[in-house]
């Protein structure tokens, strides 16, 4: 087996600094490191229990099945502060069918990226005996 000691999802924009800019000012999230210099210098933003780096340069957007899954405490409120901050929603939040509330945005490149809250009465918080 292997042991994972820690894991970061990698992304490499077409454009890094309207990317940062996406990230870390309109998505608001927290940077973790910061290394080498110039355009393409990489920037690791937290992402709860892991990480997303971004750095390098792609010549194309990256492959339309690649989505991150963002679960956030209150997602109404998650909505509120990213439509402040001049995100374009690309779907406001819906309770699924399966339970959870999701909102969908998607970043410079395209990336989906669904905001997710998951209720108290959901069977993901459901834990036997505790």
């Amino acid at each position: 087996m292997v042991h994972v000691l820690s894991s970061r999802t990698l992304l490499r924009p077409t454009d890094p600094e309207r990317s940062r800019t996406f990230y870390g000012e309109r998505l608001g999230l927290p940077v973790y490191r910061e290394f080498g210099t110039g355009p393409e210098r990489g920037t690791v933003y937290f992402l709860g229990g892991g990480f997303l780096e971004v750095s390098g340069r792609s010549d194309a957007p990256v492959s339309p099945g690649t989505q991150l899954w963002l679960q956030v405490p209150d997602v109404t409120a998650a909505h509120e502060e990213l439509l402040a901050r001049g995100v374009e929603i690309a779907r406001p939040p819906v309770r699924e069918p399966w339970g959870l509330i999701e909102m969908w945005i998607t970043d410079p490149d395209g990336v989906r990226i669904v905001l997710v809250e998951v209720p108290a009465d959901h069977p993901l918080r459901y834990r036997p005996g505790i």
